[in-house]
Parts: structure tokens; sequence; C-alpha cells
């Protein structure tokens, strides 16, 4: 009995030790990329959710039969908890700008895979979960820039927002003419006058438009910042 104790404590620290070991390489993942949710929220996540899915799967099956009472049990019971349980830490990290853009959306969806890292490894599914983590993170740092690279136009595509001052009402349209002459595709647009003097007026606009990756955000920065009726421009990219 001491030794099937021993054991399992045995196997317990090893599930606990390869739940961090994989987690990590997400946690790393993210902290290249110098996002909320790197190495440290990553090992806890994982490491605690394998934790309860053990005690979960370990409570069903040694709780002691009683004559009296029939105690039924899910194994999986708390690891179902957990995954509900884990999107409100998610929704923590996702953001919305007042562009009306949403950021965090990768690293929330991330911070689920670590619940679900070790839940797979708490229940023994070793090889599962390091198959997971591997084409997870491939699928992020290869598959996907590839895509972006050679596949369909519309993936090829990055989001920015302009915002500029005009000198005249007419220069409004002559900067949107401008940006379609030069493949920048207008999604949404916002015009606002500004009061200078009691004769004088300029005109703020608010441009969210898209442009193939080829061009990077200070090319195109560039190109705007020449025109001779623009006063002041912003550039924000929000890929």
């Amino acid at each position: 009995m001491v030794f099937l104790n021993e054991a399992l404590s045995i196997e317990i620290i090893i599930k606990l030790i390869i739940a961090a070991t994989l987690s990590l390489i997400i946690g790393i993942e993210r902290e290249l990329k110098k996002k909320p949710v790197g190495l440290k929220t990553s090992l806890v996540i994982a490491t605690f959710s394998c934790l309860l899915t053990i005690i979960s799967i370990e409570t069903a099956y040694t709780t002691p039969a009683r004559d009296d009472i029939n105690i039924t049990m899910d194994p999986l019971r708390l690891a179902a908890q957990i995954v509900s349980g884990i999107g409100f830490l998610g929704a923590g990290v996702i953001l919305r700008k007042g562009n009306d853009s949403i950021t965090g959306l990768t690293t929330a969806a991330m911070i689920w895979g670590a619940a679900g890292i070790g839940i797979a490894v708490g229940a023994g599914f070793y090889l599962e979960a390091f198959v997971t983590v591997v084409i997870v993170v491939l699928g992020i740092e290869l598959i996907a820039p590839f895509l972006l690279k050679i596949g369909p136009r519309r993936l090829r595509m990055k989001e920015l927002v302009l915002k500029a001052r005009l000198t005249e009402e007419e220069n409004v349209q002559n900067l949107l003419t401008f940006m379609k002459e030069n493949e920048m595709y207008i999604e949404n647009i916002r015009i606002k006058d500004i009061p200078i003097s009691s004769d004088q007026i300029l005109f703020e606009v608010d441009i969210r438009f898209s442009t193939l990756f080829r061009k990077d955000t200070i090319s195109i920065y560039r190109i705007l910042h020449t025109l001779p009726y623009v006063q002041k421009i912003e550039l924000e990219s929000l890929g």
C-alpha cells in the first residue's frame, strides 16, 4: 500500500512537471511578442489546472464506498469547471480601443489553451498534450505568417488608422482619392470640424483603411506626410 502511494505521488509530480514544461513553450511565445500573458501566467494556469484535474480524478476513484449511501462522482467534474472558469481570466486581456479595434484575442485563447494542457496532462494524455502544443506553436509562428505572405489578397492586407488635419474641405476628397490611387482601401471615415478662428476652420479626418503588407507603416506615413494640404498626421497599425 505504501509502495502504491509512493508510485502515485511520483506520477503526480511527473504530471505537474510535464504540464509546467509544456506551458513554458506557450509562455515563451507570448513573451517574445511582448504580450501581457507570458511565462509566469502560463505556468501558473497549466500547473494548477493539472493539479485540479488530478484531484478530481483521484477523488472520484478513491472515495470509499458506503453500504448505506450510493456515492457517484464524475472524474472530470473539476476539469469542466476549469474550462468555464478560465474564461473570466481570458476576458481580462481582451481590449477594445477607441478606433473599434479589438486586441488580445490570441492571448485569451492561449490562456484557455494553457488550461487545456494542464487538464490533458493531469488526465494522463501526455502525447496528445505535447502534439497539441507543437501544432499551436507551429501554426502561430510558421503557418499563419506564411499564409499572410502568399495567401488570398484579403489575408495579405493589414489594417491601419489615419488621423489627419486638413486645411480645406475639398482636400478631404483629395485625400480619399489619393489613398484609393495608392491601393489604400477605406473601410470607415469620420470628419470633424476644428475651429481655429471666427473665419477659419480646419478639418480633422479619422480613416480606417486596409493595404497590402508589402507597404510598411513608415512608408505609408512618408507618402501621406508629403501631401501639401496635410497639416498634421497620425498613423497607427492595427496588426
